[in-house]
């Protein structure tokens, strides 16, 4: 929705302190919209959209057509804008909108849409212009792009790539120009963006708040201030926000001057290179930053340390090949590169200052390229940036896979196998002894498993599910208001009564009750919740490196489908949740490659732990249907009657209607079959490490078919 224009002014820009990459990406979009936007990576209260609606008070105002709802400018009107043609009509002055896109907006509301009650009714073919049209020219704000439908975004970056927003509604076709700064802003904990998409964002930055007492106080201090007395506190800052309204307007004025010579483009080619990053675009990108920062700067010449700060602002997001990667880039690296394709006819190297200057005269205080308003006594809305991904400490515990395969071997020990690892000693009160953690085997392409039905819930790439998108499977009245109408569906509603409505030429007459709406069937995601053995009879090193390759590769296959995660471990005495139902794959990675193993197998505490896992989230979330992955070798140990109690737990899964798996990790020339029996119990399926492989030729099609069904001719995969 558009922001409106009230009494209460904007938290100033320049009153914003440290965030420099934060407020340096922003600015260069101001200077350069070609770059492409911003992703604003970041924690919860970092000030992130702070940052994001003070710009909008810096942009300079717009010259529109007057009562054109599409926003042209008068000097050069889209020749095909809806409201046109436009002549010498008059032209009004208006600031610099900026449009807020909530999470939960429709299609219609982001395009516009046609009102199609007065089309059939009427004759009149009416649009009402959405979300696209009230951006032209100005700043769409996007807070939490990633919880976005996919399909929003998609049309979202479409529109920002091409200029322009295309509504396509039973054969009627309207375009209209959407030109606009694109600014996300998400935290990484609530789940990442699909690379294709990150692709689409020119530069990212990531924020983290301050760690140091006297910045924090600072920031508390402004913020009271500001709360206290808006104007005054806007007022205070008036003439440094006038200062760098009046250097973005010049930095515009200078960039069409600005030259990127030949070295500083091969330079920006071999970075690209050198971190094998897919495509043109992040080239594109950052020759058009790297002209932006000279611009900002005030020069006409593209120098290396815009080519580098370009790098750092254009690739980090566009490096990641899986969500596993770690984020950022390695400095020393891009130094190399930089160095190794500098060129002596570089106008850069032409002289002997090494600081750039400023517009007026001096050198900048803010870096390459920087030039960021002085902030000596200013504390931030938010914590100032830590420097980059790169630089921040991991907590422990929480290295990924592949880091962790980097590590030094240790000392070899013998692999324990079956029972033999099972009778492991054990610390007092029945705790496992724990085995060292052992890296996993590099991640496959899994087999799609599905949850049976039709579901309701949050869009997805796993389930079938009736959804306000995908393919039309039928028609039914409208509940509510009008969604997509199904126009064969009306004919045939209103057809019988046209001669009892006095209908007895050409054409038809509808009315309210003849309208049907399209029913449509498409893809759910769902909550996957892995229950993983971590006993003794797990603990040989070969084998559970498979099961975390195996579980790796689940989670790739979530996070590509949209899913929720949830991870229960079990072993020795009881059962732990590992990780809560989350978006993040990243944490259900780290949880998974510090993974203790070792003890008893207490199989009934890890199945009641997922049963009260799903009940608390379907109070949470009723529409969002469970996937139970349960990673075992079938054996249960511990107490009296493990078998006994193990079965009852899994019925009374299966009771609750819960969809699940059994990725059977028995090994071993002699196989007891456990997992195949603790699937029945499930009402589930039992599959094997190898069958979840895609490409596995063992592996048939092994959708999960139902838990209400009989299942004594079933076998372990």
């Amino acid at each position: 929705m558009t922001s409106a224009h009230n009494t209460t002014p904007q938290y100033p820009f320049t009153a914003v302190v440290g965030m420099d990459d934060l407020r340096l990406a922003l600015l260069l979009n101001a200077v350069s919209p070609a770059v492409g936007g911003v992703l604003v990576r970041g924690e919860k209260g970092t000030a992130k959209s702070t940052a994001v609606r003070a710009l909008s008070a810096l942009m300079p105002s717009v010259e529109v057509v007057a009562g054109c709802r599409f926003g042209c400018d008068p000097a050069a009107p889209d020749p095909g804008c809806p409201d046109g043609p436009h002549g010498s009509g008059a032209a009004e002055s208006r600031p610099t909108r900026m449009v807020e896109l909530p999470v939960g907006a429709s299609e219609d509301r982001l395009v516009g849409a046609l009102d199609i009650e007065r089309a059939l009714s009427e004759g009149v073919k009416a649009f009402e212009p959405g979300l696209l049209a009230d951006a032209h020219r100005g700043i769409l704000y996007v807070d939490e792009v990633n919880l976005l439908h996919d399909h929003l975004v998609d049309l979202l970056l479409d529109a920002a790539a091409m200029g322009a927003s295309y509504v396509e509604r039973e054969g009627v076709s309207v375009r209209h120009a959407s030109r606009f700064l694109l600014v996300g802003t998400m935290n990484p904990e609530e789940g990442e963006l699909r690379p294709q998409l990150l692709d689409r964002f020119g530069l990212t930055v990531e924020v983290a708040a301050s760690r140091e007492p006297e910045k924090r106080v600072a920031v508390v201090r402004r913020r009271l201030a500001y709360d206290a007395d808006p104007a005054g506190f806007a007022a205070r800052w008036a003439a440094e926000e006038a200062a760098l309204r009046q250097r973005i307007a010049a930095a515009r004025e200078l960039l069409p001057e600005v030259v990127l010579g030949d070295a500083a483009l091969r330079q920006i080619a071999a970075t690209c290179a050198a971190f094998e990053v897919d495509g043109m675009r992040a080239d594109i990108v950052m020759a058009r930053t790297a002209t932006a920062l000279a611009a900002w700067a005030g020069r006409t010449e593209v120098r290396e340390e815009d080519v580098r700060q370009a790098a750092l602002l254009a690739l980090p997001h566009r490096r990641r090949r899986n969500p596993f990667d770690a984020p950022g880039l390695d400095e020393d690296k891009l130094d190399r590169t930089l160095e190794e394709f500098a060129g002596q006819d570089d106008p850069a190297d032409g002289g002997d200052d090494p600081e750039p200057d400023g517009p007026d005269g001096g050198p900048d205080g803010g870096g390459p390229g920087g030039g960021l308003p002085p902030q000596e006594d200013g504390p931030q809305e938010g914590g100032p940036q830590q420097g980059g991904p790169q630089e921040s400490p991991a907590p422990p515990g929480s290295e990924l896979p592949h880091q962790r395969e980097q590590e030094p071997p240790q000392a070899p020990e013998p692999a324990p196998s079956g029972d033999e690892a099972g009778a492991r000693p054990q610390a007092p009160g029945g705790a496992a002894a724990e085995q060292p953690a052992v890296a996993a085997d590099e991640p496959f392409k899994a087999r799609r498993l599905d949850v049976p039905g039709l579901g309701e819930g949050a869009d997805g790439r796993r389930s079938r599910a009736r959804t306000a998108h995908g393919r039309t499977t039928g028609a039914r009245r409208p509940q509510g208001t009008l969604g997509k109408l199904h126009l064969a569906a009306t004919v045939q509603a209103a057809a019988p009564h046209q001669k009892a409505r006095g209908r007895h030429g050409t054409g038809l007459l509808v009315r309210r009750d003849d309208l049907r709406e399209a029913v449509r069937e498409g893809r759910e995601g769902n909550l996957v919740l892995f229950v993983v053995d971590a006993s003794g009879s797990m603990a040989a090193r070969k084998r559970m490196s498979a099961v975390k390759g195996a579980v790796l590769s689940l989670l790739l296959d979530a996070y590509q489908r949209r899913d929720k995660i949830g991870m229960i471990t079990f072993r020795g005495a009881g059962a732990e949740v590992a990780l809560p139902p989350t978006s993040s794959v990243e944490a259900g990675a780290a949880r998974l490659a510090s993974l203790p193993t070792g003890g008893r197998t207490p199989l009934s505490e890890g199945l009641l732990a997922a049963h009260d896992v799903l009940r608390v989230e379907r109070m949470r979330d009723p529409a969002r249907r469970p996937l139970l992955v349960v990673v075992t070798d079938g054996r249960a140990t511990g107490g009296p009657e493990p078998r006994v109690r193990a079965s009852r737990a899994a019925r009374l899964l299966a009771a609750d209607g819960t969809a699940s798996v059994v990725v059977d990790c028995e090994a071993g020339p002699v196989r007891l079959g456990l997992a195949g029996e603790l699937a029945r119990d499930l009402g589930g399926t039992a599959v094997t490490l190898d069958a979840l492989r895609a490409d596995s030729v063992s592996a048939l099609v092994r959708t999960v078919q139902g838990t209400r069904t009989v299942h004594g001719n079933r076998k372990a995969a």
